[in-house]
């Protein structure tokens, strides 16, 4: 998985896109590249992978649905506290060290690696099921009704 990794490079951003929204309607920063994940490797990939190396270890055993939840939150927790007493930190994380950088990095892998062994132990396709809670969200949230509002679906009156 290393050498797939290594191999990734950043994309030119577009002169249109600078000072311009994206198709969310965000503002792009003057210069700043938009973010994306690499196509590879896939979260099935990454879900078989971790299978694999559960299974060499004889650990399925350990690996029941209650328990992977409660590693799952543990991890979460291990995640929070990198932000814990911090002031809000800005989009990119500027003025994070390598170090602090490197240790986010593993904790989101944690919990990503947690939840997609969670997602298998429940048989829940989580790409497919993430794609139709969005489609729900969309009908819960249209745009044209709470753009720039954080209240929740219920506080909006019809």
């Amino acid at each position: 998985m290393v050498e797939c990794l290594a191999g990734l490079h950043r994309r030119k951003t577009p002169k249109s896109w600078v000072g311009k929204r994206n198709r969310l309607g965000n503002w792009r920063k003057g210069g700043q590249q938009p973010f994306s994940f690499s196509a590879e490797p896939s979260m099935e990939e990454i879900r078989r992978l971790q299978g694999e190396f559960t299974a060499e270890r004889d650990w399925n055993q350990f690996h029941q649905p209650r328990s992977l939840l409660l590693a799952l939150v543990g991890e979460v927790g291990e995640l929070a506290e990198l932000f814990q007493w911090r002031a809000d930190a800005a989009e990119g994380l500027p003025g994070w060290t390598e170090a602090e950088r490197e240790r986010l990095e593993h904790e989101l892998s944690d919990v990503l690696i947690y939840l997609l062994e969670l997602a298998e132990k429940c048989r829940v396709d989580l790409p497919r099921a993430a794609l139709r809670k969005m489609a729900l969200n969309r009908a819960k949230y249209p745009a044209s009704r709470v753009r720039g509002s954080a209240r929740k679906y219920t506080e909006y009156e019809d």
